[in-house]
């Protein structure tokens, strides 16, 4: 896997075999980040990177010049490699440890820019995702949530959905308070 833009752009990482996460292709991920070029810049957001595997995102971000990030799996595998990433680029990536439905249900005062969220596709709960960003108002006013999933997914029915856009088998479902 590689950083495709920014301040580590080409940096190459390899998680471990422990880790059972499936990365955002890098073609997806160059499309996602032309799409968010429109939405904000990124010197000052905040992002939220749910279901954060391997931190393929987060790392982005950081390399985008983004400070603020939290990064949250549930997975102990992907959590000590996030923060090993996190010392090797000099990050302040906010790595936490939980279940992302639990955290989403908890969440009290923190309000982000960007959430992004990338649930294995065999989820069968992957709707109530925006259902509990914004009954628990996660997402800032002006902010996007992203929800990465398959075909097989629809979400265009959710409050808040704005579009679908997909990138060969990428599918990224867009919303907006």
């Amino acid at each position: 896997m590689r950083i495709v833009s920014g301040k580590h752009k080409g940096k190459q990482f390899s998680p471990p075999r422990g880790i059972k996460a499936r990365p955002t292709t890098d073609f997806a991920k160059e499309a996602l980040f032309n799409v968010l070029n429109n939405y904000t810049t990124f010197a000052d957001v905040s992002v939220l990177d749910l279901f954060a595997g391997t931190g393929n995102i987060s790392y982005e971000f950081v390399s985008r010049g983004v400070t603020d990030i939290t990064a949250v799996d549930q997975s102990l595998e992907t959590y000590k490699f996030i923060k090993s990433m996190n010392f090797e680029l000099n990050a302040n990536i906010n790595v936490i440890k939980a279940d992302v439905f639990r955290f989403l249900a908890q969440a009290k005062g923190k309000q982000y820019d960007i959430i992004f969220a990338d649930p294995p596709y065999a989820l069968s709960n992957i709707p109530s995702i925006s259902v509990l960003v914004f009954k628990h108002e996660v997402l800032k006013p002006d902010g996007v949530l992203i929800v990465e999933h398959d075909k097989f997914t629809d979400l265009s029915k959710m409050d808040n959905f704005v579009e679908c856009r997909h990138y060969g088998k990428v599918h990224f479902s867009f919303f907006r308070n």
